[in-house]
């Protein structure tokens, strides 16, 4: 079933590599800083490779996604700045971070309920303390930094059975959810810009990739 969802995919975006009004996409040239994916995408990995890296970490990969890496590639042309990239380095198998954090450790533990996770960061952000309710500054400095302290633990919560796929840019991450009841789901995480670590709705991985294929062709369309 993934793999017919996969058909002819890899062959529209060498395709898209090669016109000009391409190169307008955000992310896939060089511009804002980026580096730009340029539409290419790396070789698919083999049966062997994918199970390879389930048994490393632990995990199952979501049907859609596994059939990508096995049928389309391991990384490369994608939405905002490109797909990170499942490969074998010396510390076995990685996705490559463009600085998401993918916790590769915790990807075989249960990535947390959405309404769990909406629940923490609410009560958190509740939580934040306010400079009129303390004496002098240095008090609130110090009740901040807890404060933060304790983000950084719930955060580390949030990143559990999941996979940075790809970089939106001013620190806002997509994620692919590889463990747990949310399995298969992609999420956006928007905490840098003061936002939340939410789901893109019901949202998998083939809809958001072939979303942007789909967008992008129509762009080049429009230019001819």
């Amino acid at each position: 079933m993934g793999a017919m969802i996969w058909g002819g995919v890899r062959e529209r975006v060498e395709t898209l590599a090669r016109a000009d009004k391409a190169r307008e996409t955000f992310g896939a040239w060089d511009r804002y800083g980026g580096t730009g994916h340029h539409f290419r995408l790396a070789d698919p990995l083999s049966e062997a490779s994918v199970v390879e890296a389930e048994a490393q970490w632990g995990v199952s990969l979501p049907a859609a996604y596994r059939a990508f890496l096995l049928e389309v590639g391991a990384g490369g042309a994608g939405p905002f700045y490109g797909l990170t990239t499942l490969s074998r380095t010396d510390a076995g198998w990685l996705w490559s971070d463009p600085g998401g954090g993918t916790v590769h450790e915790r990807l075989r533990f249960p990535f947390p309920d959405v309404e769990d996770s909406v629940r923490a960061q609410a009560e958190h952000e509740r939580k934040e303390p306010v400079e009129p309710d303390f004496e002098g500054e240095a008090a609130f400095d110090a009740a901040y930094r807890g404060w933060l302290g304790e983000y950084e633990k719930l955060s580390d919560g949030f990143l559990s059975g999941a996979v940075c796929l790809s970089h939106e840019g001013c620190g806002y991450f997509h994620w692919l959810v590889v463990s747990g009841p949310q399995r298969g789901q992609v999420w956006l995480d928007e905490r840098p810009g003061d936002g939340r670590f939410s789901p893109l709705g019901q949202v998998g991985f083939a809809d958001w990739y072939l979303d942007w294929v789909a967008k992008t062709e129509a762009v080049v369309r429009r230019g001819r």
